[in-house]
């Protein structure tokens, strides 16, 4: 009960953090406005609010996503880009750019789950023996499918260089482009997503034992790993079809909050949704006024931070790869 009691009090904390975070962002950039205007302001409700509400959104559903593979895999070296799912993602976006299907309110995100979803079967297929999930060959078959992907992307970006824009915002990630319709597209599928992860954090913590004992303590593995894997990719795809690939949010929130409160998924889960949506946030707002007016792609700004988190747990567990 106290245990619980303190999940709920450090979330509560964190999520009135979120608040003010999102209230003091969206009044940053090249315009600029006093507390009077702010509420009258279109530039505000039309251009600012659904990028601050987008950017937490996605940042709440990548480190989610990032903490539930770390533990489905065993492996702190794990996120959707690492493995290559964001990148799937996104060559089912740059597909429907290609034959048009951005016009559609599904389109881009449809054929982005698609190619997501058979990333996901492709890495379970080469780094599967029976039960035992490799270390190794997973992230190796994700460096090479990332590899293989953006090869696809380019080709695709030079046979059609007239989408060839279009097409470099999925590579590089931006909320440039956020509008209120992105955010009804993501945000139902981010709660149901961040719902069915915490319905299972419990699962999670007896998944790190292992599957034969987590099976031998009343879980159903294969069932549990099945559903998380499909409601995670879910989150991922929608994500890239509204912002396109934004590295390393999943590998450094959910690290850095284990590191300072442990390995229990029923702490690292909630956490992981106000942690990852202020840090996307933050990362943001530095791409849209570090050199006003232009702007930097915000993956650009996570990757700076956490290539180098992945290369320092890199070297901390080059024993056991």
């Amino acid at each position: 009960m106290k245990r619980r009691l303190n999940i709920w009090l450090v979330s509560a904390g964190l999520a009135l953090l979120m608040a003010a975070a999102m209230l003091v962002c969206s009044t940053m950039g090249v315009v600029r406005f006093d507390r009077t205007e702010l509420l009258q302001s279109p530039i505000f409700w039309n251009l600012r609010l659904p990028r601050v509400v987008l950017s937490v959104l996605v940042g709440a559903a990548l480190s989610v996503c990032g903490a539930t593979y770390q533990s489905v895999f065993r492996n702190p070296l794990t996120d959707p880009y690492v493995l290559g799912i964001s990148s799937g993602a996104s060559l089912g976006a740059a597909i429907a750019i290609v034959l048009g299907l951005q016009s559609y309110l599904w389109g881009v995100g449809a054929m982005a789950l698609m190619t997501a979803l058979l990333t996901i079967l492709l890495i379970f297929k080469v780094a599967s023996t029976g039960n035992r999930m490799h270390t190794t060959t997973l992230l190796l078959t994700g460096v090479c499918l990332t590899f293989l992907i953006t090869a696809a992307i380019s080709l695709l970006m030079a046979l059609h260089q007239d989408k060839m824009e279009s097409i470099i915002f999925w590579t590089m990630g931006s909320f440039a482009s956020a509008s209120w319709m992105d955010v009804t597209i993501v945000l139902p599928v981010t709660l149901l997503g961040i719902g069915v992860v915490l319905y299972y954090s419990k699962d999670l913590n007896l998944l790190l034992t292992g599957s034969e004992t987590a099976q031998s303590l009343g879980v159903e593995v294969e069932k549990v790993r099945r559903r998380l894997l499909l409601f995670t990719t879910l989150m991922v795809a929608f994500s890239v079809s509204a912002c396109g690939v934004i590295g390393f949010v999943g590998l450094v929130v959910p690290h850095c909050i284990r590191l300072v409160c442990g390995s229990d998924n029923r702490r690292i889960i909630p956490y992981s949704i106000f942690v990852g949506g202020i840090f996307l946030l933050l990362c943001d707002t530095v791409a849209r006024t570090l050199i006003p007016p232009n702007e930097l792609p915000v993956g650009s700004i996570t990757s700076l931070l956490g290539a180098p988190m992945f290369i320092y747990l890199l070297y901390k567990s080059k024993r056991r790869i």
